[in-house]
């Protein structure tokens, strides 16, 4: 009997953990599994030709928000082909009810954790014993399972980032998040991990990211994981998801030790607004947040990732607006501007009618309409999301784009940004680097009434900082009044353009 195990990831630097998982627990039946990745962007007829030209028995398939439509279309083709073929799906979007997209073409659904359900569903199927078209859900035994990180390639160390985890579960109720769901925290045998770690860095992994909910909830495990990396010679880059008030003294020791570029935290802000964190059962302690996040602005090299979240059941536009603009008052790191989305099994659903909740039904599921907020409000909230992104968090505009709001309210002012770059563009993608710069500086010129020399000052070292980067003809008559900090100096300018 043969058996694959194969997802879509959403990137090719994405490598899936949870296959990496159910290969290195699959015992005696180890020699008969293999693992085929691929990623959303391949055309789905290639990858069923790739699946089948394996000739497997039995197929498990990791379906994920990202994915699941093309997982859809892919048992199709496969069922139709290859109908003897065995389809077995887990992962998120197979975990609870209700299921959004026609996956019934599959043979069988393991919600939950399949580290162990996978093998005995398999050991079943091999033995022609009768079993349950879907396995429920079961929390294995974490210090029971077989680490899965030896079956990391060493292409795979090369060319993506290794995801690990140190503990599964997350004790909060975030009522938009399927980790709620967890009955506590889990963790995993930490000595053995960190072996398998040691093992990783020995081959040339130096890019982890960790997957734990909430990192730093347990510091004795926290505090060795950070000890591991620090006993390293940099380079590195190290990933982990933290609570925003949770950094005693022994914590932001370490955090203050790290290199430059070494260390990424993501903190899930999602609202400062009392009221909407008690409506999604959020715990929020606005002093922490507010210390933690200086903390980390002011004494750490640490890259930020901060979350914020549109569409939460009783926030207003206003609301969100003084959250983005307490943020920023508070950081220069990256603010991430999310849409809220109702995950199957999420408390969330018991706003809806008292908000007047709707959403999409298609992945990724994200809210349309509210008591609140339009389903034009919210249209235009996406692409205010997207130019926020590219203007904001690409960094490519460090200088000149704060000349949009100066001592102003950022999110009023970069609203109306984004509803004019939209009036010019009617498209939130593919938008040239050239093309946002010349927006910009078209916007503070003519809309914001800013001086095109004082413009020019700001912009043109941002254009010019990175190598290789020439410097547009609207600026060139401002190239010799500005003082840039690049060995090109301002003589360097009319080369690049002859």
């Amino acid at each position: 009997m043969k058996i694959i195990l194969s997802t879509l990831n959403s990137r090719y630097t994405h490598s899936a953990i949870g296959l990496r998982y159910l290969y290195a627990n699959m015992q005696e039946l180890q020699s008969d599994t293999h693992i085929l990745e691929f990623t959303i962007n391949e055309a789905i007829q290639g990858i069923a030709e790739k699946i089948l030209d394996q000739e497997p028995d039995i197929l498990g398939l990791g379906v994920y928000i990202w994915n699941v439509d093309k997982i859809a279309e892919l048992i199709h083709i496969l069922k139709k082909v290859a109908p003897q073929l065995i389809i077995v799906l887990g992962g998120p979007e197979v975990s609870y009810l209700p299921f959004r997209v026609n996956l019934d073409a599959a043979d069988y659904i393991i919600q939950g954790e399949g580290d162990k359900a996978f093998y005995e569903l398999c050991k079943k199927i091999e033995s022609d014993t009768p079993a349950e078209r879907i396995t429920p859900i079961s929390l294995p035994d974490l210090k029971s399972l077989k680490l899965p990180y030896e079956y990391y390639s060493d292409h795979d160390i090369k060319n993506r980032y290794i995801y690990v985890e140190i503990s599964r579960g997350c004790p909060f109720e975030c009522e938009f998040c399927l980790s709620s769901m967890d009955e506590k925290v889990r963790a995993f045998d930490l000595e053995a991990v960190l072996v398998e770690f040691e093992k990783l860095w020995e081959r040339g992994a130096r890019n982890f990211k960790f997957v734990d909910r909430t990192f730093n909830l347990n510091m004795k495990a926290a505090n060795m994981v950070l000890d591991f990396f620090l006993s390293k010679e940099p380079p590195y880059f190290a990933h982990f998801e933290v609570i925003p008030d949770h950094f005693p003294k022994s914590l932001r020791e370490k955090i203050k030790s790290f290199p430059h570029g070494a260390l990424q935290l993501e903190i899930g802000i999602q609202t400062l607004n009392p009221q909407i964190a008690d409506n999604i059962t959020r715990r929020l302690d606005l002093k922490k947040v507010e210390e933690n996040i200086r903390f980390l602005e002011t004494e750490t090299t640490a890259h930020i990732h901060l979350d914020l979240i549109v569409g939460l059941p009783g926030e207003s536009l206003e609301s969100f607006g003084k959250n983005l603009d307490e943020l920023m008052r508070l950081s220069s790191c990256e603010i991430q501007i999310g849409i809220l989305k109702k995950l199957s099994g999420t408390h969330i659903k018991r706003h809806d009618e008292t908000f007047a909740m709707v959403y999409s039904d298609i992945p990724p599921y994200d809210i349309l309409q509210n008591t609140h907020l339009s389903f034009k409000d919210i249209q235009i909230m996406k692409r205010f999301a997207r130019f926020w992104d590219i203007y904001y968090n690409s960094g490519n505009f460090k200088r000149s784009l704060k000349l949009l709001w100066e001592k102003e309210s950022v999110y009023k002012n970069f609203y109306a940004f984004s509803l004019w770059i939209y009036e010019q563009t009617d498209a939130t993608h593919k938008i040239s680097l050239q093309r946002q710069a010349e927006l910009l500086f078209g916007y503070l010129t003519t809309r914001k009434l800013r001086n095109k020399a004082d413009v020019a000052q700001a912009m043109i070292p941002d254009i010019l900082k990175l190598k290789g980067r020439a410097l547009p003809a609207y600026l060139k008559p401002f190239a010799d009044d500005v003082e840039v900090e690049s060995k090109l100096g301002t003589s360097g300018f009319n080369k690049r353009q002859n």
